[in-house]
């Protein structure tokens, strides 16, 4: 026997057991696949940055990148936060990147 489920403005028939959802999706691919494929493309675009660890790397590279950079000055000694060589590190430390 098939239930009747109504899903947004469509009727499903379920079968026993059976979710709407997955009955749904599954009427949805079979008559239309190429706009359910392009949905489940869009709802996974917006879900993976959230649950992706790359988010999480990159954000932290970003907040430790400097949005301004080094320009060569001429140091005349009286220049306390120029570093007197490009090598000397300045500002946040990025040995959390290496040991990954």
């Amino acid at each position: 026997m098939l239930a009747s489920v109504k899903v947004f403005f469509v009727t499903i028939q379920c079968a026993p057991g059976e979710h709407a959802v997955g009955a749904f999706l599954r009427n949805a691919w079979n008559k239309e696949p190429v706009i359910t494929a392009s949905c489940a493309l869009g709802v996974l675009a917006v879900v993976l940055p959230f649950v992706s660890p790359y988010t999480k790397f990159s954000g932290m590279i970003n907040r430790a990148t400097p949005y301004s950079y080094p320009v060569p000055v001429r140091d005349d000694g009286n220049m306390p936060d120029v570093p007197s060589h490009p090598c000397h590190q300045q500002g946040p430390n990025l040995e959390w990147l290496r040991k990954l």
